[in-house]
Parts: C-alpha cells; structure tokens; sequence
C-alpha cells in the first residue's frame, strides 16, 4: 500500500500554477523533523520533501498556507524520470497529496500572519484559557 502522512513546515512558500487546461497546481517542499542517534546523543534533523497538490486541494493549501506554516498533509509517493537538458537522466520523488490540514493551533501556526501578534489570551496551569469575569452572558453556552 503507498500511504503517506506527514507533518512539517514549509520549507519556501507554496508554488501555484495553471495547467494549459486550467487545472491548479502547488508545488512546495515541506521540512519534516526525524531524530537520529549520532555518538550516543539523539538529535533532530529535517528532511526536505517535495510535495505537490491538485485542484481545490492546491488552492486551499495556496490560500493558508506559507513559508514556516505548519501543515498535515496525506496523500502518496510518485517517482518518475526525465532527461535534462544536459542528456542526463533525472529521477524524480514526491508526496502527491490528497488532503491537507492544519497542524496545529495559532501559536503553531503564527507565521501565516502578524496580524494576531500579541493578542493570545493567557492560559491557566491546565492549558485553558481564561475567560475574563462579566462575560458569561457573551457565551454561546452555559
């Protein structure tokens, strides 16, 4: 079976292109951490995965996505090859995906935009946030 799932960040922003039929087309490249054991010590390192995206898939990703986003990505490994220019034969891998998601909450994900910087609410010892008192009557619940 040829599944894959992977978690990382953008390596360099999203790439969208228009096929000759107008079909959408993203091409990005995620860094996805993996940790090795060097001279008795685990360390992370990253792993550069080219990835690409079709359709509504593609424009989503486009949209919400950028350099440093953190992203969930399922979909398949392709290979293929061509001839360069040069004659020379170029072998080819990447993540052909199915589905994105985010992955994970705003302060993960703070470098999609600046326009939020500093506006986090405070957390308490359990991880939930604090709601400030006289705003029971606001909630869409009780």
């Amino acid at each position: 079976m040829n599944r894959v799932e992977l978690s990382g960040r953008f390596a360099r922003d999203p790439d969208l292109r228009y096929t000759d039929v107008g079909s959408t087309v993203a091409r990005f490249s995620l860094a996805v951490d993996r940790t090795v054991k060097k001279n008795d010590e685990w360390v992370h390192e990253a792993d550069f995965i080219s990835c690409v995206a079709f359709g509504k898939t593609a424009e989503f990703i486009e949209k919400y996505f950028n350099k440093g986003s953190f992203i969930i990505v399922l979909g398949n490994i392709k290979t293929g090859s061509y001839t360069n220019k040069d004659n020379v034969k170029v072998y080819t891998t990447d993540v052909l995906v199915e589905k994105a998601e985010f992955g994970g909450g705003k302060a993960e994900n703070s470098s999609c935009t600046d326009n939020n910087a500093g506006s986090q609410q405070p957390t308490s010892d359990d991880g939930f946030m604090n709601i400030p008192d006289g705003i029971d009557e606001e909630l869409p619940f009780n």
